[in-house]
């Protein structure tokens, strides 16, 4: 049955609908996608959410496994470096250096946290999205099967991906104290160090943003694609390009949304300013489970944005293997 390329999915007619047919260049429709996925195969995503995605966010919201010392300590020594480099130790630039610290400890505390049991629930929602669109049935025999076979380059994409982003953050650290640095020696005020710190960080989270859906993509590639490591993140690479305002999007949606949760368990539950505190019985699990959701609709949109790149990226290839065959048929009618 032939359809439309955006076609609207409606959940009866999901059965007889096949990922090829799929194309958006609308971060709403991919969002709404997910969605009829989610309705439609809800079984296996909340086995996924409860036995795999509600762990890690137990222990990720409350920072269980962050030494606070090394918080503390790291963000001392940032203090120093931002204070000579010419930055004014203004209250902006202290909690910046602060959650700078926070994210450096938590990521290197919990690796083994998120190359085990968070990769592997990556998998397991890139895994039931493709059965979904294949019209499969989630096995969960068929998916152990399936991941001794690509958890190896699941895995090595991953360390690609870290190896990445540490870049990333290397050269905005180097970058940034160079900056300042420059400033004060050419005699700028202080202020105008803020300034210019405050246009290399947003210059800085515009690319760093744009890598980060390049490494979403690339794990969705190295789980349905046989292709790992650099390879994979090349191939997400040329895959997204004319949809990197969509991903910016997603991006943005599903940062704001896990921010907003974490705020409000750090004012709710870590924080006591009401009440007995009685309340964190509730607002605790509770903000865990949102958290959950929203790392689990994250997890389900990378996957329907490649199922969607790939299918413009397959429209374009198309055009160009008939493009010359259309130029000698022009070629021949003028002789």
């Amino acid at each position: 049955m032939e359809t439309e390329t955006n076609q609207v999915l409606r959940k009866p007619e999901l059965k007889s609908y096949s990922h090829k047919q799929f194309h958006s260049s609308n971060a709403l429709e991919i969002l709404r996608e997910t969605v009829r996925i989610l309705r439609y195969n809800l079984g296996a995503f909340m086995i996924t959410t409860a036995v795999l995605i509600c762990p890690v966010s137990a222990l990720l919201l409350p920072n269980f496994l962050v030494d606070q010392s090394l918080v503390n300590k790291l963000t001392l020594k940032l203090l120093l470096v931002a204070k000579s480099s010419g930055l004014p130790l203004q209250p902006f630039v202290k909690h910046s250096c602060q959650k700078f610290a926070e994210t450096a400890v938590s990521s290197a505390m919990c690796f083994p946290l998120f190359i085990t049991v968070s990769l592997l629930s990556k998998a397991a929602v890139i895994y039931s999205v493709d059965c979904t669109y294949s019209r499969e049935i989630v096995d969960i025999s068929k998916f152990l099967g399936t991941l001794q076979k690509i958890w190896r380059r699941v895995v090595f994409t991953y360390l690609w991906i870290c190896i990445l982003i540490v870049g990333c953050f290397t050269f905005f650290c180097v970058l940034l104290v160079a900056i300042c640095s420059s400033f004060s020696v050419l005699g700028f005020s202080p202020d105008f160090n803020v300034y210019g710190a405050m246009l290399v960080g947003l210059a800085f989270s515009v690319v760093f943003a744009n890598a980060i859906i390049i490494c979403n993509t690339a794990i969705v590639i190295s789980v349905l694609e046989d292709v790992s490591g650099l390879g994979a993140m090349m191939r997400a690479s040329d895959l997204i390009k004319g949809h990197i305002q969509v991903g910016l999007l997603m991006f943005l949606g599903s940062t704001l949304g896990l921010a907003f949760v974490e705020g409000l368990f750090d004012h709710r539950v870590k924080k006591v300013s009401y009440g007995d505190g009685s309340s964190r019985l509730w607002e605790g699990p509770l903000l865990v489970l949102m958290y959950s959701f929203v790392t689990l609709i994250d997890s389900m949109m990378s996957a329907v944005f490649y199922f969607s790149c790939r299918v413009y990226y397959s429209m374009e290839a198309s055009r160009g293997e008939t493009q010359p065959i259309m130029e000698t048929v022009a070629v021949v009618d003028a002789e």
